[in-house]
């Protein structure tokens, strides 16, 4: 009620990229709440054919969308320089997708902005603020940005305004405009299959034609960038869990899995190296295998591996009960 319009203009913005837990979000405030959201894309990496699709037919059934899409050179090169110093090749697209909609509610006076869940929340992380509804910016800059600023970049050669889009906005900017941000998991129950069948059933969603995507068994859920599957991989490779474990683990809670079940979806997936768009993704990260595969086990830690007649191994496997 407070952040509603009276005469249709925008008054919430809702970041994502048409896919299925924005499409859920963007239309439960329409429809539900009667909002008027302006939604706010920052473009992937490498887009997928189903990714632009679902797009289009996500502002097609009745959304205003607004899309940031990045200098490519710099994109690119910011991604081989995280990718080799952090093993996260995703951390440009992490801060554009960030900070873009921060940018587009200070240009546009929209200070209300919608996220989906809270990722430490539903997929694991800190609880320090489970019961928070609302982002705290300070809290984030505190506990999570200053390890990766985009500042820290400028030592391998980045230059200061090559990084505008990937900064956060000046904090006075944020708090004059009295800008909230809240996680809408917060309010509703977050489970991913309801939201793909919400979004199927009011956007026009389409899960992956090619089927499930690599390293899980669900073909619903981020797939809008050809290098996703790298993100997920090298979470596997640093932490011993995988894009699988995350999946299923959720379902499980939601009673959608038994645990065995999760457990054999674990087993079968969770180590699957995201072979579909290697070619792609060399090319993008302007790299050989060689170079690729040194740079994956650089991040493999001893608590975690174990090497055995030269293959990798998990030293720790679940198990079922």
């Amino acid at each position: 009620d407070k952040h509603r319009s009276k005469d249709g203009s925008w008054d919430v913005i809702v970041p994502g990229s048409g896919g299925k837990d924005s499409g859920y979000v963007s239309v439960m405030l329409k429809k539900k709440y009667g909002m008027h959201p302006l939604t706010s894309t920052w473009a992937p990496m490498i887009d997928t054919d189903i990714g632009r699709k679902n797009l289009t037919s996500f502002i097609d059934s009745g959304f205003d969308n607004i899309l940031g899409t990045p200098n490519g050179k710099i994109q690119r090169k910011l991604s081989k320089i995280t990718f080799t110093e952090f093993g996260d090749h995703f951390m440009p697209f992490t801060y554009g997708q960030f900070c873009f909609p921060l940018q587009t509610a200070i240009n546009y006076k929209i200070p209300l902005i919608f996220y989906g869940e809270d990722g430490d929340v539903e997929y694991g992380g800190s609880l320090d603020r489970y019961n928070q509804p609302k982002f705290d910016l300070d809290y984030t800059i505190k506990t999570k940005w200053r390890a990766g600023s985009p500042d820290k970049w400028t030592k391998f050669g980045m230059k200061q305004n090559e990084l505008i889009q990937y900064s956060i906005p000046p904090i006075k900017d944020i708090k004059s405009a009295g800008i909230e941000i809240h996680y809408f998991s917060y309010y509703h129950s977050w489970k991913p299959k309801k939201n793909h069948q919400v979004a199927k059933e009011n956007t026009g969603f389409k899960s992956n034609p090619e089927g499930r995507s690599e390293g899980t068994y669900t073909d619903f859920a981020s797939i809008d960038d050809k290098t996703d599957g790298f993100h997920y991989y090298m979470a596997f490779i640093k932490f011993g869990i995988g894009r699988a474990t995350a999946d299923a683990s959720h379902q499980i809670r939601d009673g959608e899995l038994t645990r065995d079940e999760g457990v054999d979806l674990v087993h079968k997936y969770d180590k699957e190296f995201p072979k579909r768009y290697l070619k792609e993704f060399l090319e993008y990260m302007d790299m050989d295998m060689d170079i690729l595969s040194k740079i994956i086990d650089k991040f493999r830690k001893p608590l975690i591996w174990k090497k055995e007649n030269d293959e990798w191994l998990l030293k720790h496997i679940v198990k079922k009960l």
